[in-house]
């Protein structure tokens, strides 16, 4: 532990927060809570001092961390009238380990920086289970100065931090890293139904779909990086093949009168694919899809 990481303050001790928290007693820590219910509860449970206020949270520490429902709450907690902000010493670090929006954590860093104060946002993926037993993975963003002297806190919570580049990164990665989950998960939820309707056993697809869709065969393992990071497209299926095979499923939907609003939305974007770019190039060539719209490259 270093000495400029010896004070720390931790604002937001809810259901993921208090978790948190919990393992930075080691240090020297001072917790607050707009509920002043949670906030007893915590300090009398873990020996924390309990700040009066954001302000007083803020007062005599060399961290601030944040955990909040989103950058709004951030910034009222930092930069509203009686803010952390008010009493955050020069040369002194905020961490906001939140989900929250970028746009707005680069506007929050541009006040805190105004004031002399440093900023990293830096949200956590593994949730309440990882928290408890400090395995989290923390996406940090920032100057590479200020996330080296967050290192202390990170390896108090988390087994590894992935620096993502300038203030703002982390909560952008973090988000993606939340959409790619949420439209697994529905994905996965919409086949299944449509199967349930059709006769298939639950069992079966929950057997089938884990040998079929994870692991060794995820598009992420399987397609992204052998063949469309590297440019070779060549995974040995033709784009065309998947928009007939997505046309079969959204008709299988269609016919057992399932829902399926994504498997449809997602035919019709391999479709326009493949008549763009053509049915008979590579499945993995359709990265072009987004690419030429963004006029970015992986």
């Amino acid at each position: 532990m270093t000495a400029t990481m010896h004070k720390i303050a931790f604002i937001g001790v809810g259901k993921m927060g208090s978790v948190m928290a919990a393992r930075l007693t080691r240090f020297d820590l001072k917790v607050y809570d707009a509920n002043p219910a949670a906030l007893r509860e915590f300090a009398a449970a873990s020996g924390a001092r309990a700040a009066a206020s954001a302000a007083d949270a803020g007062r005599d520490v060399d961290a601030l961390v944040t955990m909040l429902p989103d950058d709004r709450a951030v910034r009222s907690a930092l930069l509203d009238a009686g803010g952390a902000a008010s009493t955050l010493a020069r040369g002194s670090i905020a961490i906001d380990m939140s989900t929250s929006d970028p746009r707005g954590t680069i506007a929050i860093g541009a006040a805190l920086a105004a004031r002399g104060i440093a900023y990293v946002d830096a949200p956590v993926v593994g949730g309440v289970a990882f928290a408890k037993d400090g395995t989290l993975d923390i996406m940090a963003g920032g100057e590479a100065a200020a996330v080296d002297r967050c290192l202390p806190v990170f390896e108090a919570l988390g087994r590894r931090v992935y620096r993502c580049g300038a203030l703002g990164s982390g909560h952008a990665l973090k988000a993606l890293a939340n959409y790619v989950n949420a439209c697994t998960f529905i994905n996965v939820l919409e086949a299944m139904t449509i199967g349930r309707k059709f006769g298939l056993d639950t069992s079966l697809m929950t057997e089938a779909f884990s040998a079929m869709c994870a692991g060794r065969q995820h598009p992420l393992e399987k397609k992204v990086i052998p063949h469309v990071l590297t440019r070779r497209y060549a995974t040995g299926m033709a784009l065309g093949f998947i928009e007939k095979d997505l046309r079969i499923a959204v008709g299988l939907a269609q016919g057992a009168g399932a829902a399926a609003p994504l498997a449809e939305r997602v035919h019709e974007i391999w479709a326009e694919a493949a008549s763009r770019l053509g049915a008979n190039v590579d499945q993995s060539e359709i990265v072009r899809y987004w690419e030429d719209a963004d006029g970015v490259e992986l």
